[in-house]
């Protein structure tokens, strides 16, 4: 009985394991690995790279908010990896964006702000190719192994004058504070057009930012009260607010204001959600979805007065360092929620682990980041993230944020320090400098700052 019930046993696993590799055979996903000990790859594969920009992780869904604002995203999350303990290594667009297509912080590849100051005084405007000419980019080496690469982005802070296109054969950014209704579009287009192709493709979108007021104007769909304030949310209104907080440190909201001004966040997260569904949608036509790598995730977050002040750039706490990341390949086995720290220049060499292009030596070396394939396979990784600001030369800060919950914050300007212990006050109100953690936090920052200045 014991023996017959072994066979039966065995044959129904050979015949479900059989199946498994026929379906992606058929599906033409003839270079996935199938099974779970092995490195996740997706060989030849698309990659379509989707930054939501200004999204912060505790406002989407499947990061535990309460209101509904990303269903479309929540539902596609559930087929990959989702990490909820992302850090971006910059506060705003410009660095941090910098940082993902050269796997490097922001003062190693140098584009800090939009100008750069010259030793006679004289402003330039910051450019990849001459501030760091031998870094090379993420799409650079996507080219020379035949990729063809898209990028179809909002403009501004990732416009091409900065060193955005670097490695790309078509770059969109001719309308500043695009939203994905202008970058989507063009995006599937040029997807269609090149469909015969490994691709890659940048996609992103303004959606979420205080410079950008949906099409039409708000609905106030989450405005769950009657507001009597003054506010209405305009990006006038915002950049006022915003320059008073850099002029004064703080500005005044009331309570009431805050709700108000969250509720108008939280419909532009939605709205940005309803966009991706149709791109989704879209896309899946192409019968391109069991080729396609997919990473979705934020340039930085967006303080919503948590620190006494709105917008981003200024500050290097949780509200604007901690988004979302999710990874979606074909012949995923296992979905999986990883709460290991990782740091957003990770995405560059994960993303050439699971094409398993091997970068050269002069690329390897370049990298101050990690594949986080080890912890998609079950390993454990343990990083520390070193987030900074020069944000438009008035403020300049470093911070050191570790894989057990001790942060450290350094202002460069005034010398003063600020420690907290994040799963305890992840508010970041109770400063533990002082702590006997601190000289050993202060000497770990000092020495990467120190790395950073030697090389």
């Amino acid at each position: 009985m014991k023996k017959f019930t072994l066979i039966a046993f065995t044959a129904t696993f050979l015949v479900i394991v059989t199946t498994f590799i026929l379906i992606n055979i058929i599906r033409g996903n003839k270079n996935i690995s199938i099974y779970k000990q092995e490195k996740p790859s997706c060989l030849n594969c698309n990659v379509i790279f989707i930054s939501f920009d200004t999204l912060r992780a505790d406002n989407v869904g499947l990061y535990g908010y309460e209101k509904k604002t990303t269903p479309n995203i929540d539902k596609f999350a559930k087929e990959g990896i989702v990490f909820t303990n992302t850090i971006s290594v910059a506060p705003w667009t410009l660095p941090a964006t910098m940082s993902w297509f050269t796997g490097v912080y922001p003062s190693q590849h140098k584009i800090l702000n939009k100008f750069t100051l010259t030793s006679t005084g004289e402003e330039k405007i910051s450019n990849l190719k001459n501030l760091s000419p031998n870094l090379k980019t993420l799409t650079e080496v996507l080219e020379e192994n035949d990729y063809k690469t898209g990028g179809f982005t909002g403009g501004a802070g990732v416009h091409h004058k900065f060193g955005f296109n670097q490695g790309f054969d078509i770059y969109v950014d001719d309308q500043d504070f695009a939203g994905f209704n202008y970058t989507m579009p063009k995006a599937l287009n040029w997807i269609k057009d090149n469909s015969n192709r490994k691709i890659f493709v940048f996609l992103h979108g303004y959606d979420i930012h205080g410079q950008y007021v949906p099409e039409g104007g708000y609905d106030y769909r989450f405005v769950d009260f009657d507001y009597k304030g003054s506010l209405t949310g305009s990006k006038q209104e915002q950049k006022e607010l915003r320059e008073e907080g850099i002029r004064k440190g703080k500005i005044f909201l009331t309570n009431n204001d805050v709700k108000y001004l969250t509720a108008l966040y939280d419909e532009k997260i939605s709205r940005a959600d309803q966009q991706f569904e149709n791109f989704l949608n879209e896309y899946q036509k192409l019968g391109l979805m069991n080729k396609t790598i997919f990473i979705l995730t934020s340039d930085h977050g967006e303080e919503l007065y948590e620190h006494s002040r709105i917008d981003h750039g200024h500050s290097l706490y949780e509200e604007l360092i901690n988004v979302p990341l999710i990874i979606i390949y074909p012949g995923i086995i296992e979905k999986k929620i990883i709460h290991s720290q990782v740091r957003s220049i990770d995405i560059m060499p994960t993303i050439m682990d699971l094409l398993g292009i091997k970068l050269n030596e002069e690329v390897t070396q370049q990298m101050a980041s990690t594949s986080l394939i080890p912890l998609i396979q079950g390993k454990k990784l343990s990083l520390d993230a070193f987030p900074e600001t020069d944000y438009r030369y008035s403020i300049f800060l470093r911070a050191l944020r570790t894989p057990d919950n001790w942060k450290l914050i350094q202002n460069l300007e005034s010398k003063t320090e600020e420690v907290y212990k994040l799963n305890k006050d992840s508010q970041e109100k109770n400063n533990q400098i002082g702590n006997k953690q601190t000289e050993l936090l202060r000497q770990k920052l000092n020495s990467h700052i120190n790395r950073i200045i030697r090389n």
